[in-house]
């Protein structure tokens, strides 16, 4: 079987690539960075320039299933272009596989897609299916909603659709959770607001082996991709602190103190969303790791 994926080098898509070559999946993968591009038997690059509409077409020979997991990072200022950016690195990318596909000869059936939990609106009482209707109205619902729409024309050339909305991802990697862990460390831990606010999360591994659960059992459709116990942020907060033998002093920070440093990406930090994976999980997937203490041990 052989997969292709956008994003492989990125957080996520390193761990997919992994998981693969563990199941003697060969991989081909798109890079905007030609010095990227590696020619291995099982890891093969191809170059792409989604503003430019690009692509090598190689890319999709012998293609089973595509993992779309590429798109610019929603944790840096929001200013007006990087929105665009935002949204348009995900929109554009997608388009230019969906319309190259209408114009080559292939064997892709599935698409496996990244989306985020950040479709649902703020709230404190909601504990979010994957059929809930509502729609959070700020930047975030926007993005998702686009996102997941551009994704869902797919089901056109008859390629089924699977969207798995990702919730905060910890890894000691990169992403979120260095970011936390940073001041804690130091002794500066705060907990934003009044650390009521929902963090639905899953650990790296976990979600790595979700997209590669729902590409091996062709499952389609949406599944949230979040641990079973969504937590406060106070109590990431202090699980985090405990297991660095810290302790967290200064007084919360208010939210328009961090309004005032981040600008409309604050949302990031005070947004609460609690989502439920009882989808995916009655489908027989797993996790390893389904509650904070035993994820955020593994990663320190």
């Amino acid at each position: 079987m052989k997969v292709l994926i956008t994003g492989a080098t990125g957080l996520i898509g390193q761990e997919i690539v992994k998981l693969c070559h563990q199941s003697e999946i060969d991989v081909n993968y798109l890079t905007t960075s030609k010095n990227k591009l590696t020619s291995e038997k099982n890891y093969q690059g191809y170059y792409w320039n989604p503003s430019s509409g690009e692509i090598d077409l190689d890319c999709f020979k012998d293609v089973e299933v595509i993992i779309h997991l590429v798109g610019a990072t929603v944790a840096k200022r929001w200013t007006s272009s990087y929105k665009q950016e935002i949204i348009d690195s995900r929109i554009i990318t997608t388009s230019l596989i969906l319309e190259s596909l209408r114009e080559t000869k292939h064997s892709v059936r599935q698409i496996v897609s990244a989306s985020a939990i950040g479709i649902y609106p703020d709230s404190f009482q909601n504990y979010y299916m994957e059929d809930s209707s509502k729609v959070d109205d700020g930047f975030l619902g926007e993005v998702v909603e686009k996102w997941e729409s551009a994704v869902e024309k797919f089901n056109e050339l008859n390629i089924d659709v699977s969207l798995l909305r990702i919730g905060l991802v910890l890894s000691d990697k990169g992403g979120a959770f260095p970011e936390i862990a940073k001041p804690i460390k130091k002794g500066f831990g705060a907990i934003f607001g009044d650390g009521k606010q929902w963090q639905s999360w899953i650990h790296v591994e976990d979600l790595a082996r979700m997209f590669m659960y729902v590409v091996q059992e062709e499952l389609t459709g949406l599944y949230n991709a979040v641990a079973p116990n969504p937590i406060s942020n106070k109590r990431l907060t202090h699980v985090i602190a405990d297991q660095m033998d810290k302790k967290i002093v200064l007084p919360n920070v208010p939210r328009f103190v961090m309004k005032l440093v981040l600008g409309e990406m604050h949302v990031l930090l005070f947004s609460s969303q609690r989502v439920c994976c009882d989808k995916i999980l009655k489908t027989g997937f797993q996790f390893k790791y389904d509650n904070i203490t035993q994820a955020v041990e593994d990663l320190i």
